[in-house]
């Protein structure tokens, strides 16, 4: 059995005038992330991890922010299609762990929601996403609430 992690990190300004979209939720919030898509920067961060583990590259690279193709996209298609890139390699999912670095809003009420959806487009169990969240202690651009960032780990497994 051959196994591959893989990491991703992105980080996003906070903008009025635009959702928040975390995991593939849309989270209530008087401002939302900045970005070419819709800016999950956990679904980025876990897209990352994905092409990073199975060595595809990375996001920019198969979702340049520039084409038009991408403006305001769904991460959570764009995190389909890589499932689907990482099941052509003879790679599946095995687990992943998510960290949202974020000064607000509070995650616990949204997490259930978000595990789902992150379980679904993987194709794995609730129980196989790992999802956290902490705040910058004030500290720094995110700690003064000027936007988000996530990490994200993934294990890929090409046997049972």
């Amino acid at each position: 059995m051959r196994l591959r992690i893989g990491q991703g990190y992105d980080v996003h300004r906070l903008a009025a005038g635009r959702r928040l979209v975390l995991g593939g939720e849309e989270i209530p919030f008087d401002r939302g992330l900045d970005g070419h898509s819709d800016a999950d920067v956990l679904l980025h961060a876990l897209g990352d991890a994905l092409l990073g583990a199975a060595g595809l590259g990375d996001l920019g690279e198969h979702f340049p922010p520039g084409d038009d193709r991408f403006k305001d996209a769904d991460s959570a298609g764009l995190v389909r299609t890589i499932v689907e890139l990482v099941a052509a390699r003879g790679l599946r999912v095995v687990n992943c762990d998510l960290t949202l670095i974020a000064e607000a809003p509070k995650l616990a009420p949204y997490r259930p929601a978000i595990r789902a959806r992150v379980a679904a487009l993987l194709g794995v169990g609730v129980a196989e996403v790992g999802l956290k969240a902490t705040t910058n202690e004030g500290l720094g651009a995110i700690g003064r609430g000027e936007g988000m960032a996530a990490f994200a780990v993934v294990l890929l497994s090409d046997g049972e």
